[in-house]
């Protein structure tokens, strides 16, 4: 079995490999591993004992986020190495502050798995929520280095839980210590004979509460919300366009911010080609910093030419109103602060493979929609059990959610239980640390 998986992980490779010539993430991917172990070896002092984060991708990161900066703030002596399979994270973290070290993690083999180990020094090694890997979990276990599964899930369908499973099976028994998210996964992993498991909740929910006590201001967000009706769509998918079309075209006088998933040219493309009349954020804020500029140039004529000047205008009032309802942003890393000036979220994914973070936009207390794929989503079916949350199926149902939500008595009762939800779920980060110190260090 050891074989066939080392041969599935070749083949794996190889086919990034291949896409990599084609360019996008895949290219990212392989660029970010040339030379990888030459890099680790001048950057990392092996002498030195590390604590080991990984992350498939950002997602990942999020949800584990609370865990590491909790073990920083406790252990602050500690060196920090964080590893990510996947550009997304890479890209966006690899300047993270609290962490010494930032690298893609090397293929999984025997060989990677020693050579790269050896050069880290591990003293204790977190993984985040299902990112498997049996060479890097052998070469810990062997070494006696403590290995914690942090946020995981466990479905009955997942090849662990398989009569063919045995390799995956072996890769759990590698584990110290599983938190899991819910009770379904104490009871999977007990029953195949794993009892080092604790159901500590989801990380996620630490983290949204923490993202929204700390909201970041966005002034041209701001600008064009304000005293409007708002829907924040975000990690959004073309099929999403295809429905928030008919809400726009249904409810004019709404604003709608869009946050695509990927900000590729292409998305972004397809974004304006969908709302012809919508702007991107990365001109409505260059427009804003050249009126800035212009005014502040003329308080300054004013002043040199020796002529009272009263500053009673707000940058707001400086600019003319922007006529577009639907403002496309073309960045990454505000979405958590968009969700902060909207009534009502989408979030995109549930016509595709599956919905994104529906927690940023519940911890802000706004009701929550998506399409039907949600099912592996705990939260997005808790959500809904309590009215929080409303899933559609088209445009039809997504005009009926709003028009509902138009109350403001209702929009304002669903928001309330959101935050409820998300506040009443938090503390996962805790239990996992206490359990670290009781038991670990």
């Amino acid at each position: 079995m050891t074989f066939i998986y080392s041969i599935g992980i070749y083949l794996f490779h190889l086919l990034i490999w291949i896409a990599a010539v084609f360019g996008g993430k895949a290219k990212k991917w392989a660029e970010g591993r040339k030379g990888l172990f030459e890099k680790i070896r001048e950057e990392v002092d092996s002498t030195k004992k590390h604590t080991w984060f990984h992350f498939a991708s950002l997602g990942e990161f999020e949800q584990g986020r609370s865990v590491l900066e909790k073990y920083k703030k406790l252990f602050p002596d500690r060196l920090i190495l964080i590893t990510f399979f996947s550009p997304s994270g890479y890209e966006t973290r690899k300047n993270f502050s609290l962490a010494d070290h930032v690298f893609y993690l090397p293929a999984d083999s025997a060989f990677n798995a020693k050579r790269f180990i050896d050069l880290i020094n591990p003293e204790i090694v977190f993984f985040t929520k299902y990112d498997f890997w049996y060479f890097y979990f052998r070469e810990l276990k062997q070494r006696e280095i403590p290995l914690f599964m942090v946020s995981s899930i466990f479905r009955a369908d997942q090849v662990f839980f398989k009569w063919y499973g045995g390799i995956f099976r072996k890769m759990l028994s590698c584990v110290t210590h599983f938190f899991v998210q819910n009770q379904e996964s104490v009871v999977l992993l007990r029953s195949i004979g794993f009892n080092n498991v604790t159901l500590s909740g989801d990380t996620r929910f630490d983290r949204v509460v923490e993202i929204a006590k700390t909201v970041r201001e966005l002034p041209v967000i701001s600008y064009f919300a304000t005293g409007n009706r708002v829907l924040v769509a975000g990690s959004t998918w073309p099929q999403d366009l295809e429905r928030l079309l008919t809400f726009h075209q249904v409810f004019p006088d709404w604003k709608i911010i869009i946050a695509p998933h990927d900000i590729t040219p292409q998305n972004i493309k397809y974004a304006c080609d969908v709302f012809s009349s919508g702007i991107l954020f990365s001109d409505l804020s260059d427009y804003m910093h050249k009126r800035h500029l212009e005014s502040e140039n003329q308080k300054k004529r004013n002043i040199d030419m020796d002529l009272a000047y009263q500053d009673t205008d707000t940058e707001a009032d400086l600019i003319p109103e922007h006529k577009s309802p639907v403002l496309i942003v073309d960045n990454i890393g505000m979405l958590s602060s968009l969700y902060g000036y909207g009534d009502i979220a989408y979030i995109g994914g549930g016509f595709g493979a599956g919905i994104h973070n529906t927690l940023e936009a519940a911890a802000y207390g706004m009701p929550v929609i998506f399409g039907p794929n949600f099912q592996k989503f705990q939260e997005a079916k808790d959500l809904i059990q309590a009215r929080a949350a409303f899933f559609i199926t088209n445009g039809r149902e997504l005009i009926s959610v709003v028009e509902e939500l138009m109350d403001y008595q209702v929009r304002i009762e669903a928001g309330n239980r959101a935050v409820g939800y998300v506040q009443q779920q938090a503390g996962a980060t805790d239990r996992i640390l206490d359990y670290i110190e009781e038991h670990i260090l």
